[in-house]
């Protein structure tokens, strides 16, 4: 009976998730809690965006679950923001790729200077805009719904988009394509694909982050991660894969590094569950 009722008091506070081999760490605000896009510099803070209809803003929030700080993005929309990545000047970049419905012709990423050097409440973004050429139609068939995408990370100045799968039906393919990481506009290059798993809205990439070191790239999924490591080429799938099953059932969908051997994850508010933060090492 004691067991019963301390699975059911740890039920109740943890808001009926389970958060597998996830770490809690904070409860993050509720003005994230549609988070998207997490980075970190230093400390026991982090950077986080919102998606979809949001505010056009970043904010720095400690691992107590306080807004320490927001940044307008001057001259930015928050179409659908979606990923954060960070290349090892300092540099933000802000990806604004969303597409659920295949239909958009204006994909962005907002590159902004280090944001905890900014003493202001406003800071500066150029604006990387590109387009996919294997895109023909908008929308295509529901059979080739490949072009939404969630997942962006920074390396050898380019930015790599990994996108999410939602064919009719489903396939699970991601198609992984990288542009310039400066101020322009660009084809996508496509420079491979990967198929995490082929179990509808599991196997779809929500978040990507590359460690410190640059040795190792991570997709995060619902509830899965993977891990690539050994590789070479921009192709990073080529490399060793490894597989990890979280065993937590939240809306996960964001990753970035804490140390090369740390990842910060965290999660969007769904019903009762989500909008925390954790930590899980991949030792």
């Amino acid at each position: 009976m004691k067991k019963l009722i301390y699975c059911c008091l740890i039920f109740f506070l943890t808001g009926c998730s389970n958060y597998g081999q996830l770490t809690f760490v904070a409860k993050l605000p509720k003005a994230i809690k549609e988070n998207s896009g997490i980075a970190y510099f230093q400390g026991n803070k982090a950077w986080f965006i919102e998606d979809h209809g949001n505010k056009d803003e970043i904010y720095q929030i400690d691992f107590n679950g306080k807004i320490l700080k927001e940044l307008k993005i001057k001259h930015a929309k928050n179409n659908d923001w979606e990923d954060l990545a960070q290349d090892p000047n300092g540099n933000i970049y802000i990806a604004d790729i969303g597409n659920n419905n295949n239909k958009r012709k204006d994909l962005i990423i907002y590159k902004i200077s280090n944001p905890e050097k900014e003493k202001g409440d406003k800071i500066e973004a150029e604006e990387i805009k590109f387009y996919y050429p294997e895109q023909k139609e908008f929308p295509p068939k529901k059979s080739n719904l490949n072009f939404d995408a969630e997942a962006l990370f920074f390396w050898n100045d380019y930015l790599y988009i990994i996108t999410k799968n939602r064919s009719e039906p489903f396939s699970g393919k991601a198609l992984i394509y990288k542009v310039p990481s400066k101020k322009g506009t660009y084809k996508a290059q496509l420079v491979g694909d990967f198929t995490p798993c082929t179990t509808d809205h599991l196997c779809q990439v929500t978040s990507a982050a590359i460690s410190p070191d640059g040795k190792k790239i991570v997709l995060l999924g619902y509830g899965f991660l993977w891990i690539f490591s050994e590789f070479n080429t921009d192709n990073f799938t080529t490399g060793k894969l490894t597989t990890i099953d979280l065993g937590a059932t939240t809306q996960l969908e964001s990753v970035c590094f804490k140390d090369n051997n740390t990842l910060l994850i965290s999660d969007e508010e769904r019903a009762n569950t989500g909008r925390n933060l954790y930590s899980f090492s991949i030792n």
